[in-house]
Parts: C-alpha cells; structure tokens; sequence
C-alpha cells in the first residue's frame, strides 16, 4: 500500500452487497466535522474461482461490483457534502487484513455490518466487523442504525472500567460528543456478583475512580455537559439499555486472546451484536493517546 500523506483520513469500508445509505451518510458527516479526507476502500477477496472453475472471470465480475459499490458510495457521499472529495480504492485481499493495514494510517474507520451470527463473526472469512474492531491500530465505528437525533438533548455514552483501555475511549465519546453539541454520560456498571458470597463493588470507590477516569474531559472539552452514573448489572446489557437513545456509545479495547474475537473482548463484542445506535471501539497502546484533529 502506498503511505498515505498530510492529514489521517476516515475510511469507509465499502461492502459491495449493500452500500448502506446510513453508514456512507455517518462516515461523511464526520469526515466534514473534523476537516479529515474520506477514503473510501473495497476489498476484492481472494476467491480462487467460482462454481465453475472460471476463476478469471470470477474475479473479474468481483472486481466489476467493488468498483460500481465505490461509485455508489462516492454518489452518495457528494449528494451529501459536495464540497467532499473521497479518494476511492479497489484493492485485493481480504476485508479484514486489509482494513487492518489501512488503520494504520487512519484516524477512523467506519464499516456497516452483516449482522452475522456470533460463530461466524469470529470465525468467517467474511467477518470484517469483529475482526477490524479487535485489531485495528485506529478507532473503529460500527454504523448499525443512524444516530439518535429526536432525543432531546442528545448525548453519547461512553462505558468506563477503570481500566488504561478506558482513557483513550473517554477521551475519544468525549470529542465526539462535543462535536455534536451532545452531553455525555459516563457509565460504569458494577458487575452483579456471579459466585455465591462475593461482594459487589464498593460503590463509593467506582464512583471516585469514575470520576478519576474522566477527569481530562474538562480540560479538553470545557463546555461539555458530563454527567456521571453507576448502575449494578451486567455491562452489555446496561449500556446497551442506556444507549437506546443515543448517538453512539464508545468503549475501550482490552480483551485478551489468540482468537480475533476473543481479543475484541467481551463488552465491545455484545454492543456491536446489539447495541441500538453506532458503537466506538478504541484501542488502548501506541496510537490511542494522539491528539484528535481538534478543528471545528
């Protein structure tokens, strides 16, 4: 792949059986908040022939639709901000692999998603979703339904643990929310005990780390309407029912594992089998503390 130049762009992953009209909309609306090029990317897999042993000709028509998926995506994206001009890219290989290498030099990826079953979003050669989220090297949005505008005021939610993955994705809902004008809730859900006798969180300590967890929100973001919640219960399924009205919810990544999805870990896996509205995940390491294009 040749190294990109000047500012990181959003890229789009464009999926050649449904050029979804929500998920071109959400990664064009943000590449024009933040000022950022859209790179709008296709994968041509690796499929050695059809039924028929025609793999020439297999591949060619898989080539055909990937470039009239890009035309589509580019049509929409200038019926929407015409003053944005995606770059489009045909390359071969597959999804994942491929979307992982252009994360690299990415400031987001945006993808849609297939809804697969949960063996085969681990498992297939056509995940793209679970795979690119557990191990791309920039944010990644999964745009499942649009954003959630009549809620009034709108807000993000962005779940919190303590954990180092949390900083970056605080700081990641934070920017976004304050983009949109949005509140932000910060949510930390106290695990129900699983083993008979085990104590629940001391609620006044998760609050005082809930607070340390967010504490740079101010400083980066000073009009931002932060509020704080801790709820007991499981953390997909809270979040997930918090965020049935939101813009998006945002996590961060530190699952553990050799198997792609079980690295995602298992709260960013459930919210983006189920969560209502579009879900951010954000990895913790090199990379996730640099500074986010800050113009608006």
């Amino acid at each position: 792949m040749t190294p990109l130049t000047g500012p990181r762009p959003i890229v789009l992953g464009v999926d050649a059986r449904q050029v979804s009209p929500v998920v071109v909309g959400w990664a064009a609306d943000e590449a024009e908040r933040r000022g950022l090029p859209l790179r709008l990317v296709h994968a041509v897999p690796d499929e050695p022939r059809d039924r028929r042993g025609d793999g020439a000709g297999y591949l060619q028509s898989l080539r055909a639709a990937g470039a009239a998926a890009l035309e589509k995506a580019e049509g929409m994206v200038g019926e929407r901000h015409p003053g944005l001009h995606p770059q489009s890219a045909l390359r071969d290989g597959s999804p994942a692999p491929l979307l992982c290498a252009e994360s690299a030099g990415a400031a987001l990826v945006v993808l849609g998603t297939r809804r697969l079953g949960r063996l085969a979003e681990v498992l297939s050669r056509y995940s793209v979703t679970v795979p690119v989220s557990a191990q791309a090297h920039c944010p990644v949005a999964v745009v499942r339904e649009p954003e959630h505008t009549t809620v009034q005021p709108p807000y993000v939610v962005a779940g919190v643990d303590g954990s180092p993955a949390c900083g970056p994705a605080v700081r990641f809902a934070a920017d976004l929310a304050a983009r949109r004008g949005a509140a932000l809730r910060a949510v930390w859900v106290r695990r129900t005990p699983v083993r008979p006798f085990e104590p629940l969180e001391d609620e006044a300590e998760v609050r005082r780390r809930l607070f340390e967890s967010t504490a740079g929100c101010a400083a980066d973001e000073p009009d931002l309407d932060l509020t704080h919640e801790v709820v007991p219960g499981d953390p997909v399924e809270e979040l997930t029912r918090i965020s049935a009205h939101a813009l998006a919810v945002v996590v961060g990544r530190h699952g553990r594992g050799g198997l792609t999805g079980l690295r995602l870990g298992s709260v960013p896996h459930g919210l983006i089998r189920g969560a209502p509205c579009p879900v951010a995940t954000v990895p913790a390491g090199p990379g996730a503390d640099e500074p986010l294009n800050r113009e608006r």
